[in-house]
């Protein structure tokens, strides 16, 4: 059974753009965008995208993929003018779409610039390219997928964490510049959440989700890993106009992961009621 609320109609008649939205947490975000009214323009570098918006059109969801690298200036430009020339407007913009390149001593600079372009830079981008349209139509909501990694140090993850960081401190200077133009900009922070690459590394090390869910689990107090559609409801609540006094915030989709020490649960953990 779904367990989601009811459809709403919070973004009946608007416009959004997600970027890396052909899966994982993004399609999340495309799909509880469209079951409550938005027309959604979204991004993504394989043909997994083309599927999903042939699944969603045969939902009668208004929808468009555009496929692309979003290191690239000018697909940039494209997807938000694709947009335009679609729908005539843009209201929302999320920036989902990022490099998971995790290295350290081993990092080309190659590496870097990829990490940084397709993430921060990115982001910074098509935020730039949406503010006169949002601006236009009275203003907007921008929401940046952050991570746990922008928060503390991980084995072999220098790129990544880096680049994530920078986007959290980017999220609070997006959202005092563009205060003025009606734009709210905040950021949201996943812990481990069952995606592709988090899948993937469960398969490289034998047994899959199945085995290594109560395992990642002991990161997270809820003792467990979180599933995509779990990141698409708080992100569309910081779109909403239920969070119009919300900017400059980041929210922690992580359950509970960054609360904890570095003790986390441990094996002895005893669960109330327990014996």
């Amino acid at each position: 059974m779904d367990s989601r609320i009811a459809i709403r109609d919070r973004f009946l008649g608007k416009v959004a753009i997600v970027t890396g939205g052909s899966s994982g947490i993004g399609r999340a975000i495309v799909e509880e965008l469209c079951r409550e009214g938005a027309s959604v323009a979204f991004s993504g570098i394989s043909e997994l995208g083309e599927a999903t918006a042939k699944e969603l059109e045969a939902q009668h969801h208004d929808v468009l993929f555009l496929r692309g690298d979003m290191c690239e200036e000018a697909f940039c430009r494209h997807i938000v003018a694709a947009t335009l020339e679609k729908w005539g407007k843009v209201n929302y913009l999320v920036n989902n779409a990022f490099s998971f390149t995790a290295k350290a001593l081993d990092a080309t600079r190659e590496d870097w610039e990829r990490t940084f372009m397709v993430g921060p830079v990115g982001y910074a981008t098509m935020a730039s390219l949406v503010t006169e349209p949002m601006h236009k139509q009275g203003g907007g909501a921008i929401v940046n997928m952050s991570s746990i990694s922008a928060f503390i140090a991980q084995p072999h993850r220098w790129t990544y964490n880096a680049a994530k960081g920078a986007v959290h401190n980017l999220t609070k200077c997006m959202a005092l510049d563009l205060a003025p133009y009606g734009i709210r900009v905040n950021s949201v922070s996943p812990g481990w959440i069952w995606t592709r690459e988090v899948l993937k590394a469960a398969n490289q090390d034998g047994g899959g989700r199945e085995k290594w869910d109560p395992i990642w689990g002991e990161y997270h107090m809820l003792r467990r890993c979180g599933e995509p559609i779990e990141c698409a409801g708080p992100t569309l609540f910081l779109l909403s106009d239920d969070a119009s006094f919300i900017t400059a915030t980041d929210l922690a989709v992580d359950g509970g992961y960054q609360g904890m020490g570095p003790e986390g649960l441990g094996k002895t953990t005893v669960i109330a009621g327990s014996k």
